[in-house]
């Protein structure tokens, strides 16, 4: 994780450029933490962020039908990114708060509804958007969360902007920018609607990714919302809002090997999205269901649930698809082109 031999960690522990480990009553290490393993990376400089020539990369997770996977693919690329050293802010759009309860928080007796973004979006609000972020118990994740409050300022926003200022939708994107450049990513979790709040995510974002079951209700779902967002975007560029996407992928998620149907559906999918899928697929597992119950993510998991090779199986997938992503971002910086070019990525 940090990069470095052994050897060298232990010299700078030696040197004092490291505190040295906390060890047990035999003397022996008790392992590092998340915190501690960004320290090192600091130390020896090899935390993988951007630089500070290259753009935050702001991804909307984003789909109009509910129950596809959004906040599971958000919570778990948070905390995959945050792992690898970057910097990551995620933001609740949602007045479900999935993804703030994923972190921890109570929604309903833990967030006042001038702790989310309608005290930033409706008239009279806040400045900027620092005030709503949090830190959460994931070094490196910061979270602006919800609330079921935040359902109100839908109507709010859209009767501003139908009255009197289409430039409203617009606001978001603002707020979103200033603050991101104080991380490498920053993760948009939109409710399931294209309403005023998801047209807004989709304007702060400069990527977008759509996670899509293999259903043909929900491949027709997609392909619909595709076919919107196409019309949307159109319609900003008319009033002077155009929006430029570092990239666009569909995501399969919910996906099982077993299932006849699945992989038909998949096929499908293959042939009309072509090279905008994401190649490895996230797969249907109990681990997700079964750690979501407890209200963590597997990467959370001190020890399997379901059973090892379950465990290991959906950990797989879940890093090969948050190693995909993360390869989309890092194509989008400068800085790390030459990397890339020596890894034959590019």
């Amino acid at each position: 994780m940090v990069g470095r031999s052994l050897e060298s960690i232990r010299k700078a522990e030696n040197a004092g450029k490291l505190p040295e480990q906390d060890k047990d009553e035999r003397g022996r290490r008790l392992g590092y933490s998340l915190e501690q393993v960004n320290l090192m990376r600091d130390v020896f400089g090899t935390r993988p962020g951007r630089s500070a020539e290259d753009t935050p990369i702001i991804i909307s997770v984003q789909n109009f039908k509910g129950g596809v996977g959004k906040s599971t693919v958000v919570t778990h690329l948070s905390q995959h990114l945050a792992l690898k050293g970057y910097r990551t802010l995620v933001i609740d759009c949602d007045s479900q708060a999935s993804t703030t309860t994923m972190f921890g928080l109570n929604p309903d007796l833990e967030v006042g509804d001038d702790e989310t973004l309608q005290n930033f979006l409706e008239p009279g609000g806040e400045n900027n958007l620092r005030y709503a972020v949090r830190r959460t118990y994931w070094d490196g994740i910061d979270l602006i969360p919800s609330n079921l409050g935040f359902y109100d300022t839908e109507y709010t926003i859209a009767a501003k902007a139908f009255r009197e200022d289409f430039m409203m939708m617009d606001r978001l994107r603002i707020g979103v920018e200033d603050i991101a450049q104080d991380y490498d990513v920053v993760l948009l979790d939109p409710p399931p609607a294209l309403g005023m709040i998801s047209l807004s995510a989709l304007r702060a974002a400069n990527a977008l990714i759509i996670p899509t079951p293999p259903s043909t209700v929900d491949f027709c779902s997609t392909a619909h919302f595709l076919e919107m967002l196409s019309d949307v975007l159109t319609m900003f560029n008319k009033a002077g809002l155009r929006r430029e996407y570092q990239f666009i992928r569909v995501l399969a998620t919910r996906t099982s090997e077993q299932h006849r149907a699945d992989s038909q559906i998949l096929t499908m999918m293959s042939a009309v999205f072509g090279a905008q899928m994401i190649e490895p697929r996230l797969k249907s597992s109990t681990e997700i269901r079964n750690a979501a119950a407890r209200m963590m993510s597997v990467y959370e998991l001190a020890a399997p649930i379901t059973s090892r090779e379950v465990n290991m199986r959906c950990r797989a997938s879940l890093d090969q698809v948050n190693e995909a992503v993360e390869l989309l971002v890092r194509k989008t910086w400068h800085s790390h082109q030459a990397d890339l070019r020596r890894a034959g990525y590019l």
